[in-house]
This record gives C-alpha cells, structure tokens and sequence, in this order.
C-alpha cells in the first residue's frame, strides 16, 4: 500500500522573504521540497516557482554532497553555468570564512567547514529561490548557530525568496520571516507564524517570548 506523505497542501512564499516548513519529523517536509525541486514527480497537483519557474534555483540539503576529487573552491565555481565560472567569489569566500579552505578538499574538511561550502555553492549562483533541507542538521549547538549568522549573513547581502525545511522550532524563529507549520503525516498546513521583528532585534529575552508564543498557538505540535 503506498503511503501517503501530504495531502491537500498548499502554502504561498512571498517573493523575496525567509520562510521556514516546520513540522515533526516524517511528516513530509524533504517530500516537499523535492517535489518543489521537480527530483519527485509523483504527485498530483502543481506550484508555481518565482519568476515564473525561469530563475536559477539552489538547494543545500543535509548532507554536503561535494564532490571528494575537486577542491572547495572547484565544487563551488562547477555549479555556475559555464560562461560565469571565472567570476569573482573572493567575497563570497571571506563572508562564509572559507577564504583559507577554498584549494583543500572535501576530506580535509570539517562537517560545518563542509556545510559551509555547500552554501558557498548556492549562493554563487545568485539564485531566484533557494532551498534548504536542514542544513545544520547533526553539527552540535554552538556550530549550527554560528552557521546559522552566517546564512542569514550571506542571504541579507545577497536576498533572494528561500525556503527551509526543519524541525527546530528555535532555528525556524531566529531564521525566518514567517513559519508554516505543518501537521503530522499526510501533511497539510495547521497554520502560518508571521514574524515582523528584525532579526537584530532578536536576542534571547525576545527570542523566549517568542517561541512562548509559537507554542501557545500551535501547543503540541513538536
């Protein structure tokens, strides 16, 4: 019998905004996104992507899936269409602190050092939409916050409409714009958590009241 991962879902991302699919685990979130991808095509339905599907799109997923023969630097610049692979990336490189790494290999890497590459690779194609499937997923605390700056670091000097997947209700309030939250498989949306405040504004007190908030409106979700 097959299973059945969403059903009847639907949700709009407003060009130009952070928005994070938050849901528990299993509830169809990746199925989502590779459906968004076009990488599942086993649905009914249909989605309409940003710039009416014409625009670069980018995914980073959970694994960093770099290529172990080519340097950072060269899994970077193989993602840019052929005619931009000479371009520029020395800034790129320093805003996500790989300027030191950009000739070693992925084995020589660390686990966030290798995440970071992988954003790295994303944002050098200046996409219209940008895909995360858990990016910081299995890095302890400390470095999965430090990564999560800098994605927000990078994405507010190069803003494009991106949508994450996870399950970490804190990661979801410092990251995004608005949370759609999802129920438990087949997924459907239970509704959307918008968030007006600026991410500077976020600091630990705010961040508290916050999520008080978020599980106030939507208890026992996770």
């Amino acid at each position: 019998m097959p299973l059945v991962a969403i059903r009847d879902l639907a949700f709009d991302v407003p060009e130009g905004e952070f928005t994070c699919l938050l849901g528990p685990s299993g509830c169809g979130k990746t199925t989502t996104l590779r459906i968004l991808l076009g990488l599942d095509t086993d649905f009914s339905g249909s989605f309409q992507l940003p710039g009416k599907g014409q625009g670069r799109v980018a995914a980073v997923f959970q694994e960093p899936t770099l290529l172990p023969w080519r340097t950072v630097e060269q899994n970077v610049r193989l993602a840019l269409p052929k005619d931009e692979r000479g371009k520029n990336l020395d800034r790129l490189f320093e805003s996500l602190g790989l300027t030191v790494v950009r000739n070693l290999y992925p084995a020589e890497l660390s686990l966030g050092l290798a995440r970071r590459a992988a954003l790295a690779r994303a944002f050098a194609t200046e996409p219209a939409m940008l895909f995360l499937d858990e990016p910081f997923v299995s890095l302890d605390e400390q470095t999965a916050t430090k990564l999560r700056y800098l994605l927000l670091s990078v994405w507010a000097a190069r803003p494009t409409t991106a949508l994450m997947v996870t399950h970490n209700v804190r990661e979801a309030l410092m990251l995004s714009d608005r949370i759609i939250v999802l129920s438990a498989r087949p997924a459907h949306v239970l509704g959307t958590f918008l968030i007006r405040l600026p991410r500077e504004s976020r600091n630990p007190q705010v961040m508290a009241d916050l999520q008080r908030s978020f599980h106030e409106r939507f208890p026992g979700v996770l």
